[in-house]
């Protein structure tokens, strides 16, 4: 068994009302709300033509979101031409941004390039840029029907790959030679990068890994789908563990962090903000994309603290999914209370939600909550959660080892004790990730708790299929191995059957 510990060592990322963490550090400080009245320069079409106070087909619930205001892009640095770069839907933008500073907050004097990779969350959803180009492609369509001259297309083609390409376009635009990808697990994207980013790591694949989420699709499709879900907050605030709490409000952004074995960073002289020490992964079974579920929610917090090798109360700070939906909290909350079951506690731990300051990022919502979560502890700073006045009747605080601030406390540990922290993220669909960073001193070598990774080899042990007309593995086998089964035979020129009837 190979052990080894990974630690975080460069950060960078553009959140909603912060274009550097600097801004977004003091926003958290102040519990600042960085919701806003949505602009006409986003929405296609006006506020109030759009809004209902009431549930209704193809209207939102609230005129307000966290949305990156004054966003000014740079292409220095990039191995792409700049030109292509100006033309980039903002989402791909706000990444390269946060990419590179991540990068710059790195020492990579000794890093060869061609052993680094890239794993980020980004959700598959339509862009702006995605739409313009589709409304286009119509147009030209419709044009050429009607045999009337077509205006050739405005917006730059690549902007239609929306899903996989922003990272491989960071790997170019950084010079990266290891390989990159993009994963959709909704709401816990960002952890579950960390997650394979780590594997790259321990694994020796790579030497340096980039992780982290990206979300910036058409703001307009996620304001509109999540009021027909009911989870908008319609009065426009998010307020995680609230009494007046009444729903999500939609964000955007990007936070990228570089990973490095703790051992290169020592080596390298990196500023280490905090090593990784568990992270727990789990789908719900009973739960529904809309009601989450405690048992899959505490299999995957249980996970990350059986690889950590801590009890639940060794943590004094839980940055929470909490999205501001009262019922998602409450699962939230009982499903900590749950874990924490049995254990002694000294003092309250304080429990909190980057959501009260820049909304729900989806994809890059734990992008934002590790953020957080490591300038707290490089600050020594409790941070408060935004809008939070009272307990909400769903979440029992007063008869519970935790508590919710509204300002900032000191964050002091006994007898020289490293910080210790965790962080949630709960996806549509009961998608669970739970990740506990500790931090590092110098003079702490020991490796007791590192993550680790077994080498053994794989065997593939049992296999089923359905696959059209064939309900098994022993019919497809017949008909295709063995040829046996006629009726379902491909006739000869089946490719030019399909491509003559195809008329996209």
């Amino acid at each position: 068994m190979k052990k080894s510990k990974v630690a975080i060592v460069g950060i960078g990322g553009v959140f909603p009302g912060a274009n550097n963490l600097e801004e977004f550090w003091q926003n958290i400080v102040d519990a600042k709300d960085a919701t806003i009245d949505v602009g006409a320069d986003r929405w296609r079409l006006s506020s109030d033509e759009l809004y209902s106070p009431t549930l209704a087909p193809d209207k939102v619930n609230s005129r307000r979101a966290c949305l990156i205001q004054d966003f000014q892009f740079d292409t220095e640095g990039f191995d792409v031409d700049s030109e292509l770069l100006n033309k980039l839907d903002p989402m791909y933008q706000i990444l390269l941004h946060a990419g590179r500073d991540a990068w710059a907050d790195t020492n990579t004097d000794k890093v060869n390039k061609q052993r680094v990779g890239i794993v980020i969350g980004n959700i598959a959803l339509p862009t702006e840029s995605s739409s313009l180009y589709s409304d286009e492609i119509f147009k030209q369509l419709y044009e050429t029907q009607l045999n009337i001259g077509s205006d050739k297309s405005t917006v730059e083609p690549i902007n239609r790959y929306v899903a996989g390409l922003p990272g491989g376009l960071l790997a170019k635009a950084l010079g990266f030679g290891a390989g990159a990808y993009t994963l959709d697990a909704a709401c816990s994207s960002s952890l579950y990068s960390l997650k394979y980013a780590i594997d790259e790591l321990v694994s020796g694949r790579t030497d340096v890994m980039l992780a982290g989420g990206l979300s910036r699709p058409d703001s307009l499709y996620t304001q509109m789908g999540f009021s027909q879900l009911n989870a908008i907050s319609k009065s426009g605030r998010c307020s995680p563990f609230d009494s007046k709490a009444d729903g999500l409000v939609v964000g955007e952004g990007a936070g990228i962090f570089v990973l490095k074995r703790l051992s290169d960073a020592i080596e390298h002289n990196d500023h280490v903000y905090a090593t990784i020490e568990g992270i727990g992964l789990s789908n719900d079974i009973e739960g529904n994309i809309m009601s989450p579920d405690s048992e899959g929610q505490g299999r995957a917090m249980s996970a990350a603290y059986e690889m950590a090798g801590w009890k639940p109360n060794d943590v004094q700070h839980i940055e929470c999914h909490g999205t501001g939906t009262p019922v998602g909290d409450g699962v939230e909350f009982n499903s900590l209370k749950n874990l924490w079951q049995g254990y002694d506690v000294d003092g309250d731990c304080v429990i909190g939600s980057v959501k009260s300051n820049v909304g729900h990022l989806l994809t890059a919502a734990g992008a934002a909550a590790l953020m957080k979560t490591l300038l707290a502890m490089k600050h020594a700073v409790l941070p408060p959660t935004a809008n939070y006045e009272s307990p909400s009747d769903k979440i029992d605080l007063a008869n519970s080892p935790f508590k919710v601030l509204d300002k900032t406390e000191s964050w002091e540990t006994e007898n020289g004790l490293p910080k210790r922290a965790a962080i949630s993220g709960f996806g549509f669909g009961g998608i669970n990730a739970h990740v506990l960073l500790e931090e590092y001193i110098k003079e702490e070598t020991q490796e007791s708790s590192s993550i680790n990774i077994e080498y053994n080899d794989i065997a593939i042990v049992g296999m089923e299929t359905k696959l059209g007309p064939w309900n098994d593995q022993a019919s497809i086998d017949n008909a295709i191995l063995f040829s046996n089964d006629k009726n379902t035979t491909q006739p000869d020129n089946w490719w030019g059957a399909y491509s003559n009837s195809y008329q996209g």
